[in-house]
């Protein structure tokens, strides 16, 4: 599978980003997978219901599943945040796995940025973001590229990964 990220700080943009590439890239006949990393705790589950009622129970994994769609909620308790690697290898093979946040790790990456944030560019000192998307006109030694002009992410993303 290829790979592909797209990173920030926090308001720059990254999901609407995501979004917009997964709809763009799908819409030109490739099957794409998304990876989200967050930073807090998050939960798919709902008090009450009976998958949340097992994973209470003290289940290690629970999978909800129906004619449409299964989950699979893994509950790490003592076991130490998976790699995103181990994360890549339970995906089912697709086209293109776009991944929001990882920042640190080696796949190419694009960065969304908004000026108003105020936050630095990452891109300066990380040779793994190979683009930027900007609100803004930027001088890098990198293309910049407009944040809302998603066919031309995606033609980049796409060339860069051989798709």
């Amino acid at each position: 599978m290829k790979l592909y990220g797209v990173v920030g700080w926090k308001n720059a943009g990254k999901t609407g980003l995501m979004e917009r590439l997964v709809t763009e890239i799908t819409g030109r006949g490739l099957r794409v997978s998304t990876v989200k990393h967050a930073h807090h705790s998050f939960d798919v589950d709902h008090e009450g219901k009976d998958s949340h009622r097992h994973r209470v129970a003290g289940a290690t994994e629970v999978m909800l599943a129906s004619r449409n769609r299964f989950a699979l909620m893994h509950e790490l308790r003592a076991e130490a945040e998976p790699t995103l690697e181990a994360l890549l290898a339970r995906l089912s093979p697709v086209d293109l796995v776009l991944i929001e946040g990882y920042k640190r790790d080696a796949h190419p990456k694009v960065e969304a940025h908004r000026a108003e944030t105020g936050n630095p560019l990452i891109a300066p000192e990380d040779p793994t973001v190979r683009a930027v998307a900007s609100d803004v006109p930027l001088d890098l030694d990198r293309p910049v590229f407009d944040l809302n002009d998603t066919s031309a992410i995606a033609d980049f993303i796409l060339a860069e990964v051989g798709l």
